[in-house]
């Protein structure tokens, strides 16, 4: 154990942390994560030294040079990370200094651990941000290619999970690629907000030390810096903002993987998703079961947990940093690999999913479904729509009674035009309005997504 003088803030403490202690307020399990950052603002930190007077161009070289061999030591896998230095920022920090010596114990002059990790995580972020939008987008090419390969299949549209109107199967796949689209846009809005640099803000109330933070910030590329030192250091919205975004990325996921649970299942039959992304049952041979859309559907549940988590750990906190805000990264770190790994391998499983043809158009044939069709067939030959809608409800029931098929009983009562309301494709051809699903419309979405997304 290190002596309390050996430690970084240890010159005023007798004796050192307890091992208990020290166990349990390390961060070095997981926000090593953070080392590439923490390098990247350590070697522009020194730079912007060099620029207060503070270290040579000699001296802020030593420190590069000494970080860069830090980080390659770390990629390759050969830095050994020391619990007893408690984080990412003291491990390096300390390292360097065994390295270059004394260069090395001026690198946090004017810098405090809070705008450090404030820094590195908001850089982490940027990153992380560019990587989220790039997998969002994979998804929404293998959904709009799904589109496009089904782009003539009719199916009903359902509300209340009961059939309601026929659409085309790829009208209702784009409605997720408009979702996804959102989230991505989300995505861009945290990554704006999240751009601006905390460096020099110190542990609360900046420096003595006259730094250009403008400066710093531009060689670190950031849009420009946080105007006020107590909100630069205990500011934590954009990592909520990121856990929110993907808590709703989520859902939509979720959304999409129940719909082809159901459209996976004997009852439905309109998809069959390939064997190599589902799996089978240890008793019923049988089976095969949706197992990625499941797991995509459970795994929300730890993005809305990871959300909740950051937003209660940081509601209490009066300013500025304290303690609890080193359980930011792990729900964000976890959320974003959890996001990430769930958006490509929905693609992936997306790709080696087949429409069943047949089956779609069987359900959608059900003459109910233009139902709807026949109220505005009425209400162009003048009749107010409430009595239009009652009129057919009229009609439904006594189709039901009977026995006797909708447009049979349309046709005796309203004559033969009424009848051909019921040809699926043509009341398709009639949905032409914008966001509607006519095929001209949906061949114009395709493209226009492919586009987009090209």
């Amino acid at each position: 154990m290190k002596k309390a003088s050996q430690r970084t803030w240890g010159g005023r403490f007798a004796a050192a942390p307890a091992k208990a202690v020290q166990e349990f307020t390390e961060s070095i399990s997981f926000d090593w994560m953070l080392a590439r950052h923490d390098i990247t603002g350590s070697i522009a930190h020194a730079k912007g030294l060099v620029k207060a007077g503070i270290l040579t161009k000699s001296e802020a070289g030593k420190i590069e040079r000494g970080l860069r061999a830090i980080e390659r030591d770390i990629e390759s896998g050969n830095f050994k990370w020391d619990p007893a230095c408690e984080d990412v920022h003291m491990n390096i920090e300390n390292v360097l200094i065994r390295k270059i010596g004394a260069a090395g114990q001026k690198l946090h002059t004017a810098r405090s651990r809070n705008d450090q990790v404030a820094t590195d995580l908001r850089l982490w972020l940027r990153t992380t941000v560019e990587r989220t939008k790039l997998s969002i987008n994979e998804l929404q090419r293998a959904l709009v290619a799904l589109a496009e390969r089904n782009a003539d299949v009719v199916m009903p549209g359902y509300t209340h999970l009961q059939r309601a109107q026929p659409v085309l199967f790829a009208h209702h796949i784009l409605a997720y690629v408009e979702m996804l689209s959102r989230d991505y846009h989300r995505f861009i809005d945290c990554g704006h907000r999240a751009n601006l640099c905390p460096l020099g803000a110190g542990a609360i109330a900046g420096s003595t030390l006259k730094l250009d933070r403008e400066y710093v910030a531009k060689l670190l590329g950031f849009d420009g810096v946080m105007q006020n030192s107590m909100d630069a250091v205990s500011d934590r919205d954009f990592v909520v903002e990121y856990l929110a975004a993907a808590a709703i990325t989520g859902l939509h996921l979720s959304r999409l993987a129940e719909d082809l649970i159901l459209w996976s299942s004997a009852e439905f039959g309109f998809v069959t998703i390939g064997d190599a992304y589902t799996t089978g049952s240890s008793l019923m041979p049988q089976k095969k079961n949706p197992d990625i859309c499941e797991l995509t559907r459970g795994k929300t549940g730890r993005l809305y947990g990871n959300l909740i988590a950051v937003l209660t750990m940081m509601k209490g906190l009066p300013l500025t940093y304290n303690r609890d805000m080193q359980e930011d990264k792990l729900p964000l770190f976890m959320s974003a690999q959890t996001l990430m790994t769930t958006l490509l391998i929905v693609a992936d499983m997306l790709r080696d999913t087949k429409v069943n043809r047949p089956r779609c158009e069987a359900a959608a044939s059900d003459p109910m479904l233009l139902a709807t069709d026949l109220v505005d067939f009425l209400v162009k030959q003048g009749t107010p729509f409430r009595q239009a809608h009652h009129q057919v409800g009229a009609l439904v029931a006594q189709s039901e009674r009977t026995g006797i098929a909708l447009p049979e009983l349309a046709g005796t009562k309203y004559g033969r035009a009424a009848e051909k309301v019921f040809d699926v494709r043509r009341a398709l051809a009639a949905r032409n309005a914008t966001g509607a699903p006519s095929p001209q419309n949906v061949r114009a979405q395709i493209a226009r997504w492919k586009k987009l997304l090209r």
